[in-house]
């Protein structure tokens, strides 16, 4: 990727508003609206709404066939809107998927405890487990802090 079009975390998009970036990541989720694929992708920082739009033939016809989990890495201008997840979009210009998932096991829809525990190393990747994780992180990394600054280092 040449430096005009930097590689960017999703949590950062709302700050690139108008410029062209490149994002890496996975697909959460997927609808077609007709002449419109819209992609929920997400990295580690966050979800994005990807507009892939018939104009970029290419990627629209690669959007159609990419399924959950799918890795890939999209190119293109990023827009402000409130209605977007994290309040900023992705206008699709080029579109390559790195590996098209098969048969991943969790959809979107509920799932009982039990079959949740029994892929529980997919299920880490959905929403509610990763802001429960984040939520301890949070919480342990104020524990440490607070008894390192009391000198309750380990020797």
């Amino acid at each position: 990727m040449s430096e005009a079009c930097p590689i960017v975390e999703i949590r950062d998009l709302k700050a690139k508003a108008g410029q062209v970036v490149t994002v890496r990541g996975w697909v959460y989720g997927k609808r077609a609206g007709g002449k419109v694929v819209f992609l929920l992708v997400r990295d580690g920082t966050g979800l994005c709404q990807c507009v892939v739009e018939p104009g970029t033939a290419d990627a629209f016809a690669l959007a159609q066939e990419l399924t959950q989990e799918s890795s890939l890495t999209l190119t293109g201008t990023v827009r402000l809107d409130e209605r977007a997840p994290g309040g900023a979009e992705i206008a699709v210009t080029s579109l390559c998927a790195l590996q098209i998932a098969q048969d991943y096991p969790i959809s979107r829809k509920a799932h009982g405890i039990e079959f949740l525990m029994e892929h529980r190393h997919l299920w880490l990747r959905s929403a509610r487990p990763t802001a429960i994780l984040r939520v301890r992180h949070t919480v342990i990394q104020a524990v440490r802090e607070f008894f390192d600054g009391r000198g309750f280092h380990a020797h």
